[in-house]
């Protein structure tokens, strides 16, 4: 009974030292008798008990690093308390294993110096605008070191960037002059658009008024020529009318009696009038010589016809 204890107890064991499953993502490296023999991949594996060992076990996850704050002098003098985080990966299990003791505080010392350095190279204010660049300029670096440590490193995060409480103090000022200054030039550049949108208001106005009065004329004297053409018009049918109908017969005593009442009219409109000195002809007769000088103007316009009769 203990015999068969013992060699279950055996077994157990050689089992145990013979088979390894490996889980998903992660990398067994195996040494056999002190020496790198084979990286096991995720799965079921198999050892030669007693022989082999598994040495290191790696993850092929993306680890992300948080590395350490600490104080960094810029171009200008002024010191920033910077942090950040990595991130990198395992990619050559057998150089992560071999090639640096531990490549984890190896990462975040280069990435602390290497920092460092960018920065140096930076006034304060290029500090807070060129972030991607001092990310890209550490990955950079660290990715190129980390090659024989069998490690890739993906990129690098800044956290933070603090500088001094006087320095912050200042800053802060010139935000505030800064934007008192857009602040007052954008009001003034709104009286200025209000200004000329005012003017070009009343520029707009004026000429629409002086349009207007323009037109108004125009139409006034328009009006004014078509009454004129129109009198004339039938001032002219009357006259051709009056000059036809002395052409017929009994016309030039028609006239010569309208004549003589236009005259006898007249005369009678002055003596009906109040003091008025009316001077009466000693001779009646010119009256008549009137009407005759009337009617000889007539017979000379039927001789001389006008165009509008010759049409």
């Amino acid at each position: 009974m203990e015999i068969a204890l013992i060699l279950l107890i055996i077994v157990v064991i050689f089992i145990t030292r013979s088979v390894k499953v490996v889980p998903q993502q992660n990398a067994w490296v195996v040494e056999r008798l002190g020496k790198y023999h084979t990286t096991l991949s995720p799965g079921l594996n198999f050892l030669v008990p007693f022989i082999d060992r598994v040495a290191y076990k790696h993850s092929l996850k993306e680890i992300p690093l948080d590395v350490p704050s600490q104080v960094c002098i810029t171009r200008d003098n002024t010191q920033l308390q910077v942090d950040g985080i990595l991130y990198f990966q395992v990619t050559d299990p057998m150089r992560a294993s071999y090639g640096s003791s531990n490549y984890i505080t190896a990462i975040s010392q280069l990435a602390q110096t290497t920092l460092r350095s960018v920065i140096g190279k930076l006034e304060l204010d290029k500090t807070f605008e060129e972030r991607e660049m001092i990310n890209a300029k550490v990955v950079e670096a660290i990715d190129e070191a980390a090659l024989n440590w069998g490690v890739k490193v993906l990129r690098y995060e800044i956290k933070d960037l603090t500088p001094p409480a006087e320095i912050l103090r200042s800053m802060q000022a010139q935000i505030t002059a800064e934007r008192e200054k857009r602040a007052v030039i954008a009001t003034s550049e709104g009286k200025r658009q209000e200004e000329i949108n005012l003017a070009e208001g009343q520029k707009q106005a004026a000429i629409a008024k002086s349009e207007g009065e323009k037109q108004a004329a125009i139409n006034t004297a328009q009006g004014q020529a078509a009454a004129i053409t129109e009198v004339a018009t039938a001032t002219a049918l009357a006259l051709a009318r009056v000059g036809a109908a002395i052409r017929q017969p009994g016309g030039e005593q028609a006239v010569q009696l309208k004549v003589a009442e236009k005259a006898v009219e007249a005369y009678s409109q002055l003596a009906a009038q109040a003091k008025t000195t009316l001077v009466v002809p000693s001779n009646m007769t010119e009256v008549s010589a009137l009407v005759t000088s009337a009617m000889k103007m007539v017979q000379a316009g039927q001789a001389n016809p006008s165009p509008t009769d010759r049409a």
